[in-house]
């Protein structure tokens, strides 16, 4: 098919195809969805996870930004998966562009991230698609690592905390270098993730991401020192960190959602950054 279509898979666009059809299976049971799921499918390429998906999905739309893969895929479809092609929707776009989703509200995201923005369109989806219950994501490994990642650990960071707000992540699994064409050079890994209520909070997600990005802007600073670069004074951090319990000297790689969320509170003047809502690291 990639000799028909003269695709050659490129590092630009994140492109590793799956070639193995039980690690795709491996994949769709892992995420325990059912016929009465709308899946989500991020980067679907030549549609080997895809028919996978359409054998167990009510529904699937698939979001691909290659438009020479997009052209093949309806007809990859009809060829594999006749009696599932009327559950198929396709929207070629740009994952992070994308601003709604056609068809049914979606309730699981399945998918194959491309490896050079698989954060940026994790988090993108989880803003962007409440409905979403639960999901599974195949990502590079070290990656993997830190969406699911522990205060404390030297993995957690911004995808740890800014996922967290979102859902209960944990890591799923392993899958080795050798299901792939190309190849690639790092092992991968499968995140599952299931949504949780946003937090309560007066402060809004984006002031509560913009004091996580300061916080890991320089991971060595305490507190004190790294929210200087997100509101003004000295006095209004130490009056916001006592207020919420946190040593000013404390790091952010020990806190945990929630701390963060309480810090926001008391800082009301607080700059949102260019990429606090969601779509960074």
């Amino acid at each position: 098919m990639a000799a028909e279509l003269d695709v050659r898979p490129t590092k630009q666009k994140g492109q590793n195809f799956v070639i193995d059809p039980n690690t795709v299976r491996r994949i769709v049971r892992e995420s325990g969805i059912t016929a009465d799921d709308v899946v989500v499918e991020i980067g679907p390429g030549l549609g080997s996870l895809t028919l996978a998906l359409l054998e167990v999905a009510g529904h699937v739309t698939a979001i691909e930004i290659d438009e020479l893969l997009a052209s093949r895929l309806a007809q990859t479809i009809t060829e594999y998966a006749p009696n599932q092609a009327g559950n198929f929707e396709l929207v070629v776009q740009d994952a992070l562009r994308v601003r709604s989703v056609p068809g049914p509200a979606p309730t699981a995201l399945v998918a194959n991230l491309p490896y050079n923005v698989s954060v940026p369109v994790l988090l993108h989806m989880l803003a962007l698609l409440p409905s979403l219950e639960r999901g599974l994501v195949m990502v590079q490994s070290e990656v993997a690592d830190r969406l699911a990642a522990r205060p404390g650990s030297k993995t957690y960071g911004v995808p740890s905390l800014k996922a967290a707000w979102y859902a209960d992540v944990r890591r799923a699994g392993a899958i080795g270098r050798n299901v792939f064409w190309p190849a690639p050079n790092v092992d991968s890994g499968l995140v599952a993730w299931t949504r949780r209520e946003p937090p309560a909070t007066t402060a809004s997600r984006e002031q509560v991401f913009a004091v996580i990005d300061a916080a890991f802007a320089q991971r060595r600073k305490a507190l004190r020192g790294a929210l200087r670069g997100v509101v003004g004074t000295a006095e209004e951090i130490d009056a916001a960190l006592a207020a919420a319990g946190i040593d000013p000297l404390a790091r952010g790689e020990s806190l945990l959602i929630e701390d963060f969320i309480r810090i926001a509170e008391g800082l009301p003047g607080i700059v949102a950054t260019r990429n606090s809502g969601g779509a960074d690291e």
